[in-house]
């Protein structure tokens, strides 16, 4: 069984399993950038062993959990969904962050535990992604909900270069930030940005994912 777990793209697990999410972001590994690697490749080129991962995989099949399957759902459906639960997110999250991390920064600067640099990267994450979200909103979402998702394939290749760029961005912040992990003795700001950092980091990796692996697939495959 854990085999024909192997050869399954992490896009495709993370839609059929629910949970297997949260093993790959356990793991480190990439579901919503790197979605369509097998589970095989995407372990080895993290130098993990890939019968561990689809064991753990496993045993939450047999959990019985369920999740929701967008794959099923309408594209409107999905729009509304990613409009209201991650680009209007997005949009509340980065401003609190940078000012954040802006603080951290002034008080902290000297530490070497402290993310120098990270302020400024999160305003460059915050206007790619501004631009994004429109492009989203002004192009792409107004053409499949007219319908003509196999017309749309240009914007969405366009739209998947740019969340690779967001998934480098959001390595460079894991890079910054020892992995969201604060010092011991970490004041209650330091402590509350990377509280914060690791939920955006969930909320963009599950946005990208719900995008790359659901929508822009059923839109290029609209009969499959």
């Amino acid at each position: 069984m854990s085999q024909t777990l192997l050869e399954q793209s992490l896009g495709q697990l993370a839609c059929d399993i629910p949970g297997a999410t949260r093993i790959f972001h356990n793991f480190k590994l990439d579901f919503c950038c790197g979605g369509h690697k097998s589970l095989r490749e995407a372990a080895l080129g993290k130098d993990l062993d890939p019968l561990l991962i689809a064991d753990a995989l496993e045993t939450l099949q047999d959990t019985g959990e369920t999740q929701h399957d967008w794959r099923t759902e309408t594209s409107e459906a999905l729009i509304a969904h990613l409009l209201t639960r991650y680009h209007a997110r997005h949009r509340e999250q980065l401003p609190e962050l940078i000012r954040l991390a802006r603080r951290v920064e002034q008080v902290h600067g000297a530490r070497s535990t402290c993310p120098n640099g990270l302020a400024d990267l999160l305003s460059d994450m915050q206007q790619e992604l501004e631009g994004h979200m429109l492009k989203e909103e002004q192009v792409l979402f107004p053409m499949l909900q007219q319908g003509i998702g196999p017309q749309a394939a240009p914007p969405i290749q366009v739209l998947r270069f740019e969340h690779d760029q967001h998934g480098e961005a959001l390595e460079q912040m894991l890079a910054l930030t020892h992995h969201i992990t604060p010092p011991a003795d970490a004041c209650n700001t330091w402590r509350a940005l990377y509280r914060g950092l690791l939920e955006f980091k969930d909320d963009l990796m599950q946005h990208i994912h719900l995008e790359n692996n659901v929508l822009f697939i059923n839109a290029l495959n609209p009969h499959h």
